[in-house]
């Protein structure tokens, strides 16, 4: 079964100015009129004429006000309002039943008129320079034959909500308004614009949706299970995969938000423009980073009493300069000086997201065990290595003999130029005295990023408590 998001559009008043031409008139026609009983309302539109170009008016809608006349609703004040006609309109969902059949069609005798036609039909107002008492064309003419031309509200419609994205509507880059939303498929159908009444209303839908999502992404998880593997072709599990928005620095002061499909899927973490569907699509992300050397950081939360939090997961690392992002939002460091600044739209996704990376990191962690990285000191070739069940060991790249070991107990603290040298401070078990080890990488962001991930899954594996404490999201946030 497939689940779709249904919406009826309910449009406020308009106000659009006409000005009449000699040839088209006002290039609309209406049906009813007070003297059916019945709203003035706009039954066709033609194509490139005044009524069509202000982009303001559709079928369907009724007519309020001529001017600055109220329509009661007469029908010949349209005819009588002169060159320039205002029109103030809004869209009558009632109108559609008696908008059925085309201009002119008989209808059944009434008590009300002399059986001539049914104000359901025709009010035999056209205000595009053609009168009702002009005979209709033919069906066998080619006016008749050729389509008609309509805009339409459109009532009803539906937008697949597998691998959707939901977003609070933004008119600008960097701003969204907590009453309106917008849910695009990645087919590109869109919901358009859902304004609610309230903020409250569109929170409440946002969680609706956003669950909804969630749920039918669950189900793409378990159907990649058994069709996703390695190079030696064993299976890679996807921990998680969703929708955020990635905020852009360029020459424009002001970023940009720029819609991204994130997923951590084996020893990797990707970065796509659009979901992958297809087992190729995973090649051809835009961007794949091994997950023992990244670093997710969450920021900033609002919480309950409107305050902030600031939320720092370094673990002792240094920390990095992040501009005010939102309510929920996390970066993801690389090598190389590498950044991601994303947001997510609910509290429960950064706590999803949060939970995720940690436990797609401790898993990559128990699988390769260990991890080797190339580093030099005072002209020496050496080879420092992190290891789960060792600790830290740094050896001669040659000769391969074993410079150094110590425990991650052993480490009492570390400091880095921010460049490419490391300073860790290490406890003598003899002397008890601090040992200070200086090493030299070409990526000393990977390292640090790999040394934090290596000690935080071995912590984890001694206390499994270890993780929901450190949780700041799961923590202050709050969801349905």
């Amino acid at each position: 079964a497939q689940l779709g998001l249904q919406a009826c559009a309910t449009v406020p008043r308009r106000t659009a100015t006409l000005r009449r031409r000699p040839v088209g008139g006002l290039g609309l026609s209406v049906k009813g009129g007070a003297e059916h009983g019945v709203p003035v309302v706009i039954s066709r539109i033609l194509e490139g004429h005044a009524a069509d170009q202000t982009g303001m008016l559709f079928v369907g809608d009724a007519v309020l006000q001529v001017t600055a006349v109220v329509c009661h609703p007469q029908v010949h004040l349209l005819r009588n309002a002169g060159d320039d006609v205002t029109l103030a309109v809004k869209y009558l969902s009632e109108a559609p039943a008696f908008l059925k059949l085309p201009l002119g069609s008989p209808g059944p005798s009434s008590d009300h008129s002399s059986g001539g036609s049914s104000p359901l039909f025709d009010s035999g107002l056209h205000l595009n320079g053609n009168s009702s008492h002009t005979t209709p064309s033919s069906p066998s003419s080619p006016a008749a034959d050729k389509p008609k031309y309509e805009k339409r509200w459109r009532d009803c419609w539906s937008v697949p909500l597998s691998l959707a994205r939901v977003c609070r509507y933004s008119a600008r880059a960097g701003g969204s308004r907590s009453t309106a939303l917008e849910v695009r498929a990645p087919d590109g159908a869109s919901s358009g614009v859902l304004q609610f009444y309230t903020a409250q209303d569109g929170a409440d839908w946002l969680r609706a949706v956003s669950t909804n999502i969630r749920e039918l992404t669950l189900r793409h998880v378990k159907l990649l299970a058994g069709l996703l593997s390695d190079v030696h072709g064993l299976p890679l599990q996807v921990v998680h995969m969703g929708w955020a928005s990635e905020r852009l620095h360029g020459a424009d002061p002001s970023p940009t938000l720029r819609p991204r499909f994130l997923a951590l899927k084996g020893s990797s973490f990707y970065i796509f423009s659009a979901p992958p569907v297809s087992t190729w699509d995973w090649a051809r992300a835009d961007q794949i980073y091994y997950l023992c050397e990244v670093l997710c950081k969450v920021h900033k939360l609002r919480l309950a009493d409107d305050c902030w939090l600031q939320a720092n997961l370094y673990l002792g690392l240094r920390d990095f300069d992040c501009e005010d992002q939102g309510p929920y939002c996390f970066s993801v460091a690389a090598g190389h000086g590498k950044s991601h600044f994303f947001h997510v739209e609910l509290g429960s996704e950064l706590a999803v997201w949060e939970k995720s990376f940690q436990t797609a990191t401790f898993t990559e962690v128990r699988r390769t065990g260990s991890r080797t990285y190339t580093c030099r000191w005072q002209g020496e070739a050496l080879r420092f290595t992190v290891d789960l069940a060792v600790g830290f060991t740094c050896s001669d790249s040659k000769t391969q003999n074993v410079l150094w070991r110590f425990k991650f107990s052993q480490l009492k603290g570390s400091s880095d130029d921010g460049k490419t040298r490391m300073k860790l401070l290490f406890q003598n078990l003899d002397t008890r005295q601090i040992e200070t080890k200086e090493l030299e990488f070409q990526d000393l962001a990977a390292v640090l990023h790999c040394i934090h991930a290596f000690i935080a899954a071995k912590v984890a594996s001694v206390d499994p408590g270890f993780v929901d404490s450190q949780s700041i999201a799961r923590k202050y946030t709050h969801s349905s």
